[in-house]
């Protein structure tokens, strides 16, 4: 995303960012039903002809050494559960895509940069193994706080000149692209122009996060739980909020992210969420990963409401420190409104539903939408 420069940073939790990308269209998804409108609220045998499976595929997980993903609540290795995430900023645009690998990670964020262009950012746990992530963009300060929340060593390439205060703290861990000691952890392709074609591997950022003296190993200085997870005997419906529980089976975003338009539609089979943008030439249509061929899809969809000031020469800034401020949470085909707090630079953004108790996600991908606070979205 493009950089232009101004102004000071953060006052009492304001944290910056910056995107770039195409002019406007003045496109919209086609809703065909009617629609909510969100405003701010006041395994088997084997038979006799096949080889006897491996014994340990029918041991219980915690029997293989297996343990709760911090960030999926899905069963993993003790080494990727201890490994600390990597934190990687993608560009959305139609010269940005096809993503590789952004199915793989599993907690993905967007939010605005300017010119009304969104950039994410993955949370990735056994990176290691990927041979191709991204393309890698710049950073804007505020998904370095949300990074921040799980202990991310993030993964960049450069950025305006009011990140590095942030980067230059005690504690902050990146591998910045721009940087003649990181340069080597990065390689560009020929599928597509500058600065669209920079992108980087897991065994290059081991080799790099090694060089640069950074511990793979969780630091302590997060919280242990950062997401709530319902049980597996009891996956979280939302049927117990009542009245209050919506229909959601299809998620339009579009308002909110004018440019790439995305939305979700709910599978009713595997009960995920999957996810369609603006492509190009005018086209919506599935988000796809160019390195997996599958369709970015999620258990849990969270859209939070930011305070977000416009400082000048397309600059943002958004509010992440903050208590009682709106969101919604979707899964199952469901949706509830919640409100969300974060109150340190290391804690995590917590979700409670209006009761004030703290929500439960159901096993899975998490996809969370950060959104200005005056913007709206639909749901049906």
């Amino acid at each position: 995303m493009k950089c232009k420069a101004i102004l000071a940073i953060c006052l009492s939790g304001f944290l910056l960012l910056s995107g770039c990308g195409p002019s406007d269209r003045n496109t919209e998804h086609d809703p065909e039903h009617s629609q909510t409108e969100y405003h701010s609220p006041a395994p088997s045998a084997p038979s006799a002809e096949t080889e006897p499976s491996d014994p340990d595929e029918t041991k219980n997980p915690e029997e293989q050494d297996m343990v709760r993903s911090l960030l999926t609540n899905e069963w993993v290795t003790q080494e990727t559960a201890s490994t600390r995430p990597i934190a990687v900023l993608i560009p959305n645009e139609a010269r940005a895509v096809p993503h590789y690998n952004l199915s793989e990670a599993s907690v993905l964020y967007e939010a605005k940069v300017e010119g009304s262009m969104s950039r994410m950012m993955g949370i990735y746990e056994d990176w290691e193994k990927l041979d191709k992530i991204g393309n890698v963009r710049s950073l804007r300060s505020y998904f370095a706080y949300w990074a921040f929340e799980w202990d991310a060593i993030i993964v960049h390439f450069g950025g305006p000149y009011f990140i590095y205060d942030l980067l230059d703290q005690t504690g902050t861990e990146n591998i910045d692209g721009s940087k003649e000691k990181d340069a080597n952890a990065f390689f560009r392709t020929l599928d597509r122009d500058w600065p669209h074609n920079a992108y980087t591997s897991g065994s290059k950022l081991l080799s790099s996060i090694q060089k640069d003296g950074y511990s793979l190993n969780y630091r302590s200085v997060t919280e242990k739980k950062h997401f709530q997870f319902a049980p597996d005997d009891a996956p979280n419906d939302l049927s117990q909020y009542g009245d209050a529980t919506k229909d959601a089976s299809f998620i339009d975003m579009t308002a909110s992210f004018p440019l790439t338009r995305c939305y979700f539609d709910y599978n009713e089979e595997d009960e995920l969420y999957y996810r369609y943008q603006y492509l190009s030439g005018g086209v919506d249509g599935p988000h796809m990963d160019g390195a997996t061929g599958e369709q970015l899809c999620f258990s849990n969809i969270l859209v939070q409401k930011i305070v977000q000031e416009d400082i000048g020469d397309g600059y943002l800034a958004m509010q992440c420190h903050d208590t009682t401020k709106d969101g919604w949470f979707f899964t199952r085909g469901k949706g509830i409104h919640v409100t969300w707090k974060k109150i340190s630079d290391y804690g995590a953004t917590k979700f409670y539903d209006d009761n004030g108790k703290e929500i439960l996600l159901n096993e899975g991908k998490t996809m969370i939408l950060v959104i200005r606070d005056s913007d709206n979205f639909t749901f049906r």
